[in-house]
């Protein structure tokens, strides 16, 4: 049996269907399946959680190789599949939204964790963001997103595609896509085509910034009027045009940059000098 009959099998056996408000698409290839944990670089001494885990079919893989899983998922009537379908003494099922749910305590049990999700696509930022700023004792994070998605994930600085997202992630990892997988691999197929992005998450920033809260600040106030001048959109915001254009000028950058043309380091230099 193969695993799109297996899904299919799983389904009608539970009188289940894909729940849109979930976000639910699952996964039906074997090699995608396995190349997803190739990459994580899952091994027997990781404890891994498995967000949105769904039917189990990246889990029974996790299982085979980490030393831990913990599978967080909201549907309970993919808990209900999930018991039944696994009785390994290396997983723990949690039925809980990973939006609300406190890590720390997953984190001082286990220490350094990895992360491996196929997340809803609606979202995604959401979840990403919160393992990233909540300083969780995290490793990597293993992730299928949209497509769309990865890429802005993954863009360099000076990449037209970029945007708060993609400072704020690399300001706390290194990414990089790892695996395309198209949209006929799932069932229901998605409307779009996805990506696994694996997130090296870093000891330490690669900027040194005075004030995070700020540094972010600066940066959602940029990309959030991207069409206009870093000069327009930081002063027509919070800060007086006087200011912003002091503050660009001490630091060679031209008034008529915008958004996606300033770099983490330049951001990070912008927010220092505001502090100072």
């Amino acid at each position: 049996m193969n695993l799109y009959e297996e899904t299919r099998m799983l389904l009608n056996q539970y009188g289940l269907k894909a729940k849109k408000k979930f976000g639910q698409n699952f996964l039906v290839s074997d090699e995608i399946i396995t190349q997803i944990v190739k990459k994580a670089e899952i091994t027997n001494e990781d404890v891994v959680l498995e967000i949105g885990p769904g039917l189990g079919t990246l889990t029974k893989e996790l299982l085979k190789n980490a030393k831990k899983v913990i599978a967080v998922e909201l549907d309970e009537d993919m808990i209900e599949i999930l018991k039944g379908r696994f009785l390994a003494d290396n997983l723990e099922i949690i039925n809980d939204d990973i939006l609300q749910l406190d890590l720390n305590e997953v984190t001082n049990k286990y220490g350094k964790i990895k992360v491996v999700a196929n997340l809803p696509y609606y979202i995604t930022t959401p979840i990403v963001m919160k393992l990233l700023e909540s300083k969780y004792d995290i490793k990597t994070i293993t992730v299928m997103v949209q497509k769309e998605v990865g890429e802005r994930i993954c863009s360099s600085n000076l990449d037209r595609e970029n945007s708060a997202i993609t400072i704020a992630i690399n300001y706390y990892a290194n990414a990089k896509m790892v695996l395309d997988v198209p949209r006929d691999l799932f069932f229901p197929s998605p409307d779009v085509d996805s990506v696994v992005v694996r997130l090296d998450v870093l000891e330490k920033p690669p900027v040194d910034v005075f004030d995070e809260k700020l540094f972010f600040r600066i940066v959602k106030m940029a990309f959030s009027q991207r069409r206009k001048t870093i000069l327009n959109s930081l002063s027509s915001m919070e800060f007086s045009k006087e200011k912003v254009r002091e503050v660009l000028d001490k630091l060679g950058l031209d008034q008529k940059l915008r958004a996606e043309d300033l770099s983490i380091s330049d951001f990070a230099n912008i927010s220092n000098e505001i502090v100072k």
